[in-house]
């Protein structure tokens, strides 16, 4: 019974899986075969629904599925975000209707217009060039992301870092929208602070001379120096580093350039790490040459470097550029001149071996410049010695390079070298950003001469993108008002040739030294040309009508005698040399100038002037440096003509300090008055140096200085009314001079100076002036 029942239960377990396997595979076939026709079925037409703009055929062309095709989901999730991409929908969908695909599109709005508020330092025509969204073109979130950041960038580059800016849009009818940047912008986020890390051979004020950054004052709101620029941070640390290479520090490393917001978003502290290394001098120099037919000791007598002296990198490079030419002319046009430095860390000496050999035989193809939105083409090219189809030079590109970047019109240039068309032609890109090359400054100050000083200067060194330079200028003080107009043509008829023209109107109250005031009022030509790296020399032309008037009563009578009008024609030169390290504050190197004019070439005066001056530098140590100057003058009367009493030389403490202006020199014992000499000269001995106990950040320095000249000589007819007892004439020619102190600080206002000298020897009828104070300041 048992076994019966056991062989029923198999039996029916045997039954319900076998109908539970037919059914399924009756199932399978009902379901799956309309599926199977489904998924094979091709696509019949595809539908686009929600487009009001835009056509439909222009949404078909973005899917990549077609009308015969079959389904495919692969390629409509890559239809989907074909049309996503275009920017023209801010929603997509893509559903399936039988065989039709259907495809549903939001589109985006069209911007109607853009506007700005809330911006007054920027306007609105500078922002909207920046904006990629303009009227007519589709608005999409992600393109008003990146012009918020853009309309940002602007503002940070006018160191407006505080400024903020939230987009809206207005919604007009037509799927239209206004957009609307509402803007506040902050405060000017100004350089507070320039710190100088690890500097030992140069003050901190010596290093804010080299660089373009400022930092901000109490009257430095008509400049932009002083905004934090990151541009200009990189250039200031390039500068930096060329100034350091150039006075003997070859091991020299600009580590870090960082510029720290303020907690309070109010400006910048800009702190630069150096590493100085040791101060090196010039080795041996050699010339070795692979080329035969160049002579290596040819070349060796036409380099710049000399054993002995200061290293400096810049003749190194000024060599190879030159000899490079001299090479190149010889009919070597693809010569390269590497120079081999080797260094003796214990003698502390860089020889230089310069090696001549023949270059790659590549071709200058083409030369294209970018960034340039103001600045002419022909005045970036003019700095390159090479054209299209020249023999390439990559010392010579080099060269162009730094030449750009000297013209201080850019904040950064560069110059990439691609293949051209052939294996033998490369083409220059140059790419360039654009500096503002515009400036409105003011000076203050106060002197002991002239009392309350005051200037406005306006000047353009880039104008209309020409290159040229054009300044204004308006000064004077309680005793002197000054007009000068100057402009200046840098690159006359495509040489390197300097020329321009000046206008001038000047008024001077002489009333206490000699009793009469002057005009003058004219113009002048100028030409001027290097001679060599340091040395420059600039010619002229001048016509001026000259004034004496409002002469005083008791006035020496040879000054009543001159009262009147005269005119002036005279022709000219100044020949300088340079090699100062520093414009503005030298440690090292001389000036030399010399300066000569000859005046009756027409007009009514008739002199020959002759003015010379020497100024040297000397580091005693690395703070302590020594100051020497050397200078003396001469005029004679020429044509039988006699010398006018504003013509001579009037000398006082700006020649030797002890003494008023005007102090000493001959004299009308009748009326005191000054009239002037015909031949001067003085010497100065100066030691400056840093304050002890005191942080250098201060600026604060002192000098001890010995002054020693003297202002000699008269007009044939100042003897000739001495002679008929007119005059009271007195012409000591013996030497005065002094001894003293200074206190020099360089203010945030500008540099101060104030001076207190003891006269060690004088004539009785000179006048003293113990202390003197000056200060003057450009912001």
């Amino acid at each position: 019974m048992l076994s019966i029942l056991r062989r029923a239960n198999r039996a029916i377990r045997l039954l319900v899986v076998s109908m539970a396997l037919a059914g399924v595979a009756s199932t399978a076939g009902i379901v799956s075969a309309p599926g199977a026709a489904h998924a094979q079925a091709a696509i019949s037409e595809i539908r686009v629904e929600g487009n009001r703009r835009v056509e439909p055929e222009t949404v078909r062309s973005y899917m990549q599925i077609s009308p015969g095709d079959a389904y495919d989901s692969f390629l409509v999730d890559q239809s989907l975000k074909a049309l996503f991409a275009t920017g023209l929908f801010a929603d997509v969908r893509i559903e399936r209707s039988g065989s039709v695909l259907v495809v549903t599109v939001v589109e985006n709005p069209v911007v109607n217009r853009v506007v700005f508020e809330g911006n007054s330092e920027i306007e609105d025509a500078t922002l909207e060039a920046e904006v990629q969204l303009k009227p007519r073109s589709v608005y999409t979130r992600a393109r008003v992301q990146a012009d918020l950041q853009r309309v940002l960038d602007v503002y940070q580059s006018q160191g407006l870092y505080a400024a903020t800016v939230e987009p809206k849009i207005i919604e007009l009818e037509s799927n239209r929208v206004d957009l609307v940047f509402e803007i506040n912008e902050g405060p000017t986020t100004k350089v507070l602070n320039i710190n100088f890390i690890g500097n030992r051979a140069f003050s901190d004020s010596d290093l804010k001379e080299v660089i373009t950054t400022t930092e901000k004052s109490l009257f430095s709101f008509w400049k932009s120096t002083d905004i934090y620029d990151a541009d200009r941070l990189n250039l200031d640390r390039e500068l930096l580093r060329q100034f350091y290479l150039k006075n003997g520090y070859a091991d020299a490393q600009i580590v870090s350039g960082v510029a720290d917001l303020d907690r309070g978003g109010d400006g910048f502290f800009l702190t630069f790490t150096i590493e100085e290394g040791e101060l090196y001098t010039f080795g041996d120099v050699r010339v070795e040459s692979s080329i035969p037919e160049v002579d290596a000791n040819e070349l060796l007598g036409q380099q710049l470097v000399e054993t002995g002296e200061v290293y400096d990198a810049t003749l190194i490079e000024k060599s190879i550029e030159k000899l490079t030419l001299m090479v190149a002319e010889q009919g070597h046009a693809f010569v390269q001149i590497r120079p081999q430095v080797d260094r003796d860390p214990v003698a502390r000496t860089i020889s230089i071996s310069y090696v001549v050999e023949d270059g790659p035989h590549i071709y200058i193809e083409r030369i294209n410049v970018v960034g340039n939105l103001r600045t002419q083409d022909y005045v970036i090219r003019r700095e390159f010695r090479l054209a299209e189809g020249d023999a390439y030079n990559k010392l010579l590109v080099n060269r162009a390079k730094k030449r750009l970047q000297a013209l201080g019109f850019f904040k950064t240039v560069e110059v990439n070298v691609e293949q051209g068309s052939a294996a033998d032609r490369v083409v220059l890109n140059v790419v360039l950003q654009e500096d503002s090359t515009g400036e409105l400054s003011f000076g203050g100050g106060y002197s002991t001469s002239e009392g309350v000083i005051a200037d406005i200067t306006l000047k353009e060194r880039n104008l209309l993108g020409k290159g040229q330079f054009v300044q204004l200028k308006l000064g004077g003080s309680l005793e002197r008002i000054q007009v000068d107009f100057s402009f200046t043509e840098p690159r006359f008829l495509d040489q390197n040739i300097s020329a321009g023209f000046d206008l001038f109107h000047k008024e001077v109250d002489f009333g206490k030294e000699a009793g009469y005031k002057s005009r003058r009022t004219g113009g002048g030509l100028r030409l001027g040309f290097p001679l060599t790296d340091e040395a420059w020399l600039t010619t002229r032309y001048t016509l001026a009508r000259e004034e004496i008037y409002s002469v005083q009563d008791d006035a020496s009578e040879l000054v009543k005698e001159q009262e009147g009008v005269t005119l002036l024609s005279a022709l000219g030169y100044t020949l300088a040399y340079d090699t100062r390290n520093i414009r503005g504050n030298p440690t090292r190197g001389v000036y030399l100038e010399l300066a000569q004019d000859v005046a009756g070439l027409g007009g009514d005066v008739f002199y020959v002037r002759t003015v010379a001056e020497g100024r040297g530098y000397y580091p005693i140590t690395e703070k302590i440096i020594f100051v020497g100057r050397v200078t003396g003058g001469n005029i004679e009367g020429w044509g039988g003509e006699e010398l006018r009493v504003n013509d001579l030389f009037y000398k006082g403490g700006e020649t030797v300090r002890g003494f008023d202006r005007g102090g000493f020199g001959p004299r009308d014992l009748l009326t005191g008055d000054a009239i002037g000499a015909t031949m001067f000269y003085a010497a100065t001995a100066e030691v400056r140096f840093p304050l002890p106990l005191l942080p250098e950040e201060l600026g604060l320095s002192g000098a001890v200085f010995a002054d020693a000249g003297s202002v000699f000589g008269v007009s044939d007819r100042a003897q000739e009314l001495d002679a008929s007892g007119k005059i009271k004439l007195v012409d000591e020619a013996s030497i005065r001079s002094s001894v003293g102190a200074s206190l020099i600080w360089n203010s945030p206002l500008g540099p101060l100076r104030a001076d207190y000298a003891f006269v060690l020897s004088k004539e009785a009828f000179d006048d003293e002036q113990a202390f003197r104070f000056g200060a003057s300041t450009k912001f």
